[in-house]
């Protein structure tokens, strides 16, 4: 009997439209000889289930059910969450899933919500001695002086929401003045503000997964190289980038990039796909430094995404490597 899978999507953050797409790519990839599958779009609590007639029905959150076109009850055996913000990606559905028992396709709600509070993220990744940006947290409610910003991190620097992703209220600032306005523009997507410094070099993304059969998957990496300032929205969702993969960087790099990807990795004890994006500057010595930049535990799976790009250059393909997840966490 074929297992009912729930494409997770929409939440409740601007990346709602993202992440619709995102669903739409996994819904082409999944393979329907083994699955049954349903897209699931939240907003809040109205969770409405697309079904192949058109219509819409309402999913009973108090046992993640919902009618099909004849009125069959359907309960999915497995969630494939692609919720970009919250309450997919802070850890929040995978709390849901795990009182319902019911499997998923990410990591835990703690490597979830760790991964999303990316100051968080970045001092515990520090004590493992990965290289981070030099950092500020802005608190709610807190008022820090600019000039005291500038004299930890620098200029020009970033303002960032602390939770947040696909660039939405991030601002690079290249003066004292420009840096209030920033940070009240990361608070419409954040109750706290990072402000970072600006790290120089070749940004690269890097995409990894795990299952018990095969071990860890360590992808390709992709260079990026936006067409505006930095690697804003309109770089990520509107064609103003050129995504080179595999990255013209030299194979020892290459090899240290995918070791340390595979490293986060295990000490994340994550799961699921996963995506680290690096800047690689260069030391004194003109030797490779590699930074970390993010992760993204919930990864964009458009068709033209980081994650499809590296599966096809690795001689993959996306309904096998889905399958292969799904699979795992089903057995």
């Amino acid at each position: 009997m074929k297992k009912i899978i729930a494409i997770i999507a929409g939440g409740d953050s601007s990346e709602h439209g993202v992440s619709m797409r995102s669903a739409a790519g996994i819904s082409s990839w999944l393979d329907r000889d083994k699955f049954e599958v349903y897209t699931i779009k939240t907003r809040g609590t109205e969770w409405l289930a697309h079904l192949p007639s058109g219509k819409q029905s309402p999913v009973y959150l108090h046992n993640f059910s919902f009618k099909d076109d004849w009125g069959k009850d359907i309960k999915p055996d497995f969630a494939y969450i692609t919720i970009h913000g919250t309450p997919g990606e802070n850890g929040i559905l995978q709390g849901y899933f795990d009182l319902l028992q019911v499997p998923y396709s990410t990591c835990s709600r703690l490597v979830a919500a760790m991964t999303f509070d990316k100051f968080t993220l970045n001092q515990y990744l520090k004590g493992f001695g990965v290289k981070v940006a030099e950092s500020v947290l802005v608190r709610k409610g807190k008022d820090v002086k600019a000039e005291d910003i500038v004299e930890k991190v620098g200029l020009p620097c970033f303002v960032k929401p602390n939770a947040g992703g696909s660039s939405f209220g991030v601002t690079k600032c290249k003066t004292v003045e420009d840096i209030p306005a920033a940070i009240e523009k990361a608070r419409e997507e954040s109750d706290d503000v990072l402000i970072e410094t600006l790290m120089t070099g070749i940004e690269l993304a890097n995409g990894v997964y795990k299952t018990k059969s095969g071990g860890i998957q360590v992808l390709p990496i992709t260079e990026v190289v936006p067409k505006t300032e930095f690697f804003d929205y309109d770089a990520k969702y509107n064609g103003m980038v050129e995504e080179i993969t595999p990255a013209r960087i030299a194979e020892n790099t290459t090899k240290r990039v995918q070791a340390l990807t595979s490293a986060i990795y295990d000490l994340l004890d994550a799961s699921g796909i996963m995506r680290v994006d690096y800047i690689i500057s260069k030391n004194e010595a003109g030797d490779d430094v590699i930074n970390l930049l993010e992760i993204n535990a919930t990864p964009g799976m458009t068709q033209t995404s980081f994650i499809p790009q590296q599966v096809k250059a690795a001689g993959l393909n996306m309904t096998d490597v889905l399958s292969e997840i799904i699979e795992d966490k089903l057995s």
